[in-house]
């Protein structure tokens, strides 16, 4: 009687609490599952282009562009040193390989000097020092060099980045043709030990198949200044970097973001056309990195914020609502089942991107780190509100 008398007492104040509860985990479940849907329909619809892209037949000898290949390089002795060569001896007719001296206090002027001499029909060198800066970080001296260039077809690399193969250049532009003016390719990071790289190998990959499959389904946002490609007159016509001159980053991705369009982009990823960088070497290092990088994306088009913001939403919330449903034994089960078919499709996708980048050492990873990835967005959303940093060699 004293225990009906107690329970009799208590329900009012249970009952609204169990009902608040329930309305709760409904409320988790129901975002997860729409998460679960967004992220299957990405991947199942926008990444499976890319995952399943086949790289066109092309005759590489059929027509010759000439080509301007342009590197800026601020306090980059050792990485030109080491590098430069590469692009100084490719297999390809008629290019000119121009290097802008972003007012460099190290030995580069030097280093230049030395190759000049050596390669003094094919080499030209752009100082920036006496020139009047007119707009933030590395466009400016990038400007300098197109406007320096001879030629129509520009080739973009940068100085601590190396071609895979002397057909680097051959490849590249060959997929120029009288729609395309715009040339997307791939910059992976070398292969080093340690979970470091393999999370910055990881998130390369992701990030191509970001922009890769964008390209694919006709909205080009983004392409990587390590390799890219388009029409001088494209440069001109757009006026260059001057709708973004006061951002320090986003001599990439935001002129490719205002100019690229379904009809005038291709992409290619055939092996030939790779250009290696080197990795960051340490967390601190990556960190910066990578926050001078998300900070362009606020200034991206409407369109390609809400894509991007809907595919990373979803990726973050899904795993925030499968932790806490998996503490229910009520709807564990099921959480379980759609995590694992979630699981199945963006595995299929990775598998076919893996062997497309020759990086199918990633695989094995791939549940951990796409977990783990909420970290990645934890730590640099902040970073889309705030200034780009300043452009150095350690922040590329």
């Amino acid at each position: 009687m004293e225990h009906f008398t107690f329970i009799s007492f208590v329900s009012p104040f249970l009952l609204p609490t169990f009902y608040i509860a329930t309305t709760f985990l409904n409320i988790v479940w129901s975002i997860f599952l729409l998460c679960a849907v967004i992220q299957c329909l990405y991947y199942g619809f926008i990444f499976s282009r890319f995952a399943f892209f086949k790289e066109p037949q092309r005759n590489l000898s059929a027509e010759v562009f000439p080509v301007s290949v342009i590197i800026c390089a601020y306090n980059e002795a050792a990485n030109l040193l080491t590098h430069l060569p590469s692009v100084l001896e490719q297999d390809y007719p008629c290019y000119e390989v121009i290097v802008v001296n972003d007012a460099s206090t190290d030995d580069t002027v030097k280093i230049l000097s030395y190759f000049q001499k050596r390669y003094k029909d094919k080499l030209r060198v752009v100082d920036t020092c006496s020139l009047k800066r007119d707009m933030a970080g590395k466009k400016f001296a990038l400007t300098q060099g197109v406007k320096a260039a001879r030629y129509q077809h520009l080739l973009l690399t940068d100085a601590d980045c190396y071609p895979l193969t002397r057909q680097w250049i051959r490849q590249m532009v060959a997929v120029f043709d009288a729609r395309t003016k715009v040339v997307l390719g791939y910059g992976p990071y070398e292969k080093k030990d340690g979970w470091l790289n393999m999370v910055i190998q990881y998130e390369t990959v992701y990030t191509a198949i970001q922009y890769f499959s964008f390209a694919l389904i006709g909205m080009p946002y983004m392409g990587v200044g390590r390799n890219l490609a388009y029409h001088k007159s494209l440069f001109e016509k757009e006026g260059g970097f001057q709708a973004h001159a006061q951002v320090t980053s986003g001599d990439d991705d935001l002129f490719i973001n205002k100019v690229s369009t379904f009809q005038n982009t291709s992409i290619t990823i055939h092996p030939a056309s790779f250009c290696i960088s080197h990795p960051a070497t340490t967390w601190s290092d990556w960190y910066w990195q990578k926050k001078r990088h998300v900070s362009t994306g606020k200034y991206y088009q409407f369109k390609h914020q809400f894509m991007l913001g809907m595919l990373s939403l979803s990726h973050f919330f899904f795993y925030g609502m499968l932790i806490a449903l998996i503490f229910n034994e009520s709807y564990v089960c099921f959480s379980l089942i759609i995590y694992l078919l979630r699981l199945l499709i963006v595995t299929i996708v990775f598998y076919k991107v893996l062997h497309l980048l020759n990086r199918t050492y990633l695989l094995y990873l791939l549940p951990l780190v796409d977990s783990l990835f909420i970290i990645y967005y934890i730590l640099f959303f902040p970073h889309l509100l705030n200034k780009s940093v300043t452009w150095n060699k350690k922040h590329l």
